[in-house]
């Protein structure tokens, strides 16, 4: 696998002429557009994606170590098909719709002034996650590992404290 690192792709477009397959660290996308690209198999670390759109992004086996997503489109997106093996983000101000954690051990992670529509948080582990000032309307908590999770700034969030542990 081809090892990239320190980039900065600006305005790039992903969908015509896909980003290489290989190891990135330390970069930065910015403006970039991976709207329905395959991104199975990459390897994200210490990167940022900045106002990016990677909505409904194929992510089989897409590796993610302490990447941060600011201001960006994640609509769909399927994390529970990462690749769990130090699995760790963060994100700020970002649009996640419909995306999917389901059986994530995402401890720790941030969602920070984010809109979180119909997202499932099924069987997640969720210990010492922040949702700060996060719209969290129709997700799904059920079966989660809740933990010293931070939903004080949090809104539109409904938890059964019955199916979830906390």
């Amino acid at each position: 696998m081809k090892y990239y690192e320190e980039l900065e792709l600006i305005k790039q477009n992903f969908t015509d002429k896909p980003l290489p397959l290989g190891e990135y660290q330390w970069c930065q996308f910015i403006n970039c557009n991976f709207e329905n690209t395959t991104l199975s198999n990459y390897r994200f670390i210490d990167c940022e994606f900045i106002e990016c759109n990677m909505s409904n992004a194929k992510l089989y086996q897409t590796a993610f170590q302490d990447v941060k997503f600011k201001g960006s489109k994640l609509l769909g997106l399927q994390f529970e098909h990462c690749n769990p093996f130090s699995l760790s983000f963060s994100f700020k101000d970002c649009i996640m719709d419909h995306a999917s954690f389901y059986q994530c051990k995402i401890k720790k992670t941030t969602f920070l002034n984010s809109r979180l529509y119909e997202v499932d948080f099924t069987q997640a582990d969720l210990t010492e996650a922040s949702f700060e000032v996060s719209d969290l309307a129709r997700s799904t908590f059920s079966q989660t590992q809740l933990t010293k999770a931070d939903f004080e700034t949090a809104i539109n969030f409904s938890i059964d404290p019955e199916i979830n542990k906390k």
